[in-house]
């Protein structure tokens, strides 16, 4: 069920690519992966349905990269290089929406957010997702 409180809007860092994501659970989805990709860009994300991302404005924008097998496809602005989404690899019906997007949102927003292990991922190793720690902000006095 979707509620008016999962629908938010978001933009790359110029501006020039807006959305409408629609999020799957609100942030309950909230995590990290410890993937090499996702490792290096470090975005926190949360998830939307397939669907559940419509781009608004700047889609020409919208460039995309895929790596390893191919499965996952990374969408990012060729003008400013922020990474909007993505569609995952272990569910290709679900979206990740980076946080840092989300119109009033930061990734620092959320004291504890839960890290998955993506080195070892499900569909490599025939396994369940495994959790493989938790990232913490505490904001200083």
């Amino acid at each position: 069920m979707t509620s008016e409180s999962n629908q938010r809007t978001g933009q790359c860092h110029c501006g020039g690519v807006r959305f409408r994501a629609t999020l799957s659970d609100g942030f309950e989805t909230l995590r990290r992966c410890t993937c090499t990709y996702c490792r290096m860009r470090g975005a926190v994300v949360v998830s939307a349905e397939a669907g559940g991302v419509e781009v608004l404005q700047g889609a020409e924008l919208l460039t995309s990269y895929r790596f390893n097998t191919g499965v996952a496809q990374h969408f990012f602005c060729a003008r400013c290089g922020i990474y909007t989404h993505h569609q995952r690899r272990s569910n290709a019906t679900q979206y990740g929406v980076n946080v840092a997007c989300l119109d009033g949102l930061s990734p620092f927003d959320f004291a504890e957010v839960p890290v998955f292990d993506g080195v070892n991922h499900p569909s490599d190793t025939g396994g369940a997702t495994r959790r493989a720690g938790t990232l913490r902000f505490v904001a200083e006095p």
